[in-house]
């Protein structure tokens, strides 16, 4: 049995993020030839097309990380109806310079966490089209609007009763997902 290792970008910086605890949950609930691992996003330049020829170390260790990586799962959180800066900030930086994208054809899968009533659904949406342009097939369904609310998450950190059921069944289509396109 091969490993596949999933590369995890949260689009939030926050310690608690509810996003952060939604990835670190979800991960749990893969199967074992599956590995989940955070990449680190807060450290990065922000993107400056000068930099394409020389790009920071941090730069660098992000397109590794996504280069040796079986798929990316990107969990995002929703800033004023679109994706965070910072999430925008490490997509730019991993598909330069021009022709030179770390992103391309990746499996990759989009799913979120908000206190709103729709989720991050907007976010999503806006994710979705810049990684159509990164040639990254992405998994269209069944798509993840989280409201957060009470025992979404367990003491432990677990997915709550409530959502296991059909969050195993995304699960299940992602990492179908990510076989299909290794």
């Amino acid at each position: 049995m091969s490993q596949h290792n999933i590369a995890v970008i949260v689009g939030s910086l926050r310690q608690d993020s509810f996003n952060r605890k939604l990835a670190t949950g979800i991960a749990r609930m893969a199967p074992a030839d599956f590995s989940f691992n955070p990449v680190r996003i807060d450290d990065l330049p922000l993107y400056n097309q000068d930099d394409d020829a020389n790009q920071a170390a941090s730069v660098k260790r992000l397109k590794a990380e996504i280069a040796s990586s079986a798929g990316v799962l990107f969990v995002t959180a929703e800033y004023n109806r679109s994706i965070p800066g910072v999430l925008k900030n490490a997509i730019d930086n991993a598909s330069r310079p021009y022709g030179q994208s770390a992103w391309a054809g990746k499996p990759a899968a989009v799913l979120g966490v908000s206190i709103g009533a729709i989720g991050t659904a907007l976010a999503q949406q806006h994710l979705r089209n810049v990684l159509a342009y990164l040639d990254m097939p992405t998994l269209g369904g069944p798509e993840v609007f989280i409201q957060a609310k009470d025992g979404l998450f367990d003491d432990a950190g677990n997915i709550g009763p409530g959502s296991q059921a059909f969050l195993q069944g995304w699960m299940d289509k992602f990492t179908g997902w990510v076989k299909l396109h290794a």
